[in-house]
């Protein structure tokens, strides 16, 4: 009797240790069963690697004697120690959903240690919900499924309400494939010379992370609210205007971003533009102009087109002159004419203030207020980031990667006169087109950098072969296991320049 029992004790230590790893990877898939599975059988190589141990300890089990269970009970230790905690750039967050998740994910392999020790011929149930622990996660968020959604729903009717009664806020939501998360921290500096203005902290762009900030934060001091908008499916962006029912709108970019959940542009497309579709009579919608997907989409309302590559856009910045020190441009609006200066690097950022200063101008902020706010805008954290550090410049664009973006962080590397080191993992989230565009990337980075350091495997593989197939020199084509390793590589390079090392892309913890 004692065998099984150290078994099942051995057992449910790992398959807790486990459980937590899968609730993590779940809660960094934003609780979406369907994109949870999607990532589990793109790394399915992965996670087998790390269940070995586990699929080896149920074959053993199955024969359930003396050995076979000594021998299963020291493999669910050594599963133990494939599932320890690692260092997240991400941490695990015990929210209540998570504890309510865990106790059900107990529940059930309770049962299934209590099949094992009493009904006949049943002693290898719980060792099979083991290997499979990721479903029984899974199956566990089913089961909780209407009550999350009663929840959910109590929360959202809350913020509702609360939004009803602020009937003088103007609420200015935003979205765009990239690029929405920096126009929402511009707008909102350039609006809070002259407002009190709230925005969606961080990456609160789904409907509880707005929720949150609505039940939380919004005050009656609060005169306008900025809401950034993400979405990975179709509806995602219709769910939040049904929250929030913006006043003015904001679409920064459309393109290959989330392929894998949206299928096609076209419906990429569709869903940008459900903000539009919820902007009443009246209010405005500012699109960019620059993007031919956008360019190419319906339109009706009053539209004002941005941009600093579309000469006919309603609000235009030209004379676009880049350094080390930042950017200089000039915005044409109403047929007047503004100069800027801003630390920011790069036509895409100029690109996003040019949609943010047609909206603050139609606010009624001032020029000579408008100007000084672009001159003190800081890069927003991990886009485009300058790190001076000596005869060595990190230039940090590692919150996310798109084949636009990408584009533009390279002629942004580009446009220094210095050694110009690229440190990247590749792109991710595009699809049955990521390797294809990693391909490309690849190449696209031989055209500007003197080394190209790549990170990890698979994905970076692409990016590789990308690069691999040009003239570019394969001895300054290197692999490093980590970004950290990179970097100090690059800082112990040796150049009679000064170095400027692009930090482009850093791959969340379930990749």
């Amino acid at each position: 009797m004692i065998y099984p029992i150290i078994y099942h004790v051995t057992a449910a230590v790992a398959f807790i240790f486990a459980a937590i790893f899968f609730m993590h990877m779940f809660q960094l898939n934003g609780y979406h069963r369907d994109g949870h599975m999607r990532w589990h059988n793109d790394i399915l190589g992965a996670i087998s690697a790390k269940m070995t141990f586990a699929f080896i300890a149920f074959v053993l089990v199955i024969f359930e004697n003396k050995f076979t269970l000594s021998i299963a009970s020291i493999l669910n230790v050594l599963t133990v120690l494939m599932f320890l905690p690692r260092p997240a750039k991400k941490p695990f967050v015990y929210t209540a959903r998570i504890k309510r998740l865990f106790t059900t994910i107990i529940v059930i392999y309770s049962a299934l240690v209590a099949v094992s020790f009493l009904v006949p011929y049943c002693h290898f149930v719980s060792a099979l919900g083991f290997v499979l622990v990721n479903f029984v996660v899974l199956f566990a968020d089913i089961i909780n499924s209407p009550v999350e959604k009663a929840i959910k729903n109590g929360f959202i009717k809350d913020a509702k309400k609360i939004l009803e009664g602020r009937k003088n806020l103007t609420i200015i939501g935003i979205t765009g494939s990239y690029g929405k998360t920096s126009c929402k921290y511009f707008l909102t500096k350039l609006l809070s010379t002259k407002y009190n203005v709230l925005m969606t902290p961080a990456s609160y762009n789904t409907p509880m992370g707005v929720v949150k900030t609505v039940r939380e934060h919004l005050k009656n001091s609060h005169e306008i609210f900025v809401c950034e908008m993400g979405a990975k499916n179709i509806g995602d962006i219709k769910e939040l205007c049904d929250i929030v029912h913006p006043h003015m709108g904001l679409i920064s970019s459309v393109g290959p971003q989330h392929l894998e959940s949206f299928k096609t542009i076209e419906n990429v497309v569709n869903t940008k533009f459900e903000l539009y579709d919820a902007i009443p009579e009246g209010g405005k919608v500012y699109l960019n102009y620059d993007n031919e997907l956008i360019r190419n989409a319906k339109a009706g309302k009053d539209i004002v087109s941005f941009g600093c590559e579309y000469e006919n856009a309603s609000c235009l910045a030209s004379n676009i002159t880049l350094s080390e020190k930042g950017t200089d441009f000039d915005v044409t609006y109403n047929g007047n004419k503004i100069h800027f200066s801003t630390k920011l690097l790069g036509n895409h950022n100029v690109q996003n203030l040019a949609g943010c200063i047609a909206i603050a101008i139609d606010m009624g902020v001032e020029e000579s207020d408008l100007v000084l706010a672009v001159k003190r805008l800081e890069s927003v954290p991990h886009r485009l980031q300058m790190i001076d550090g000596g005869n060595i410049t990190i230039i940090d664009d590692a919150f996310n990667a798109n084949p636009s973006g990408t584009k533009a962080a390279l002629e942004v590397l580009g446009s220094f006169d210095g050694t110009k080191i690229i440190v990247t993992p590749g792109m991710i989230e595009l699809g049955e087109k990521q390797a294809e565009l990693n391909r490309e990337f690849g190449v696209n980075c031989t055209k500007y950098c003197d080394y190209i350091f790549l990170v990890g495997g698979r994905i970076a593989d692409d990016v590789f072969e990308g690069a691999n197939s040009t003239d570019f020199p394969k001895e300054k084509l290197l692999r490093f296991d980590k970004v950290e390793e990179a970097v100090e590589y690059a800082r112990m390079l040796e150049s009679d320049k000064k170095k400027f090392v692009l930090l482009e892309n850093d791959l969340p913890d379930n990749y």
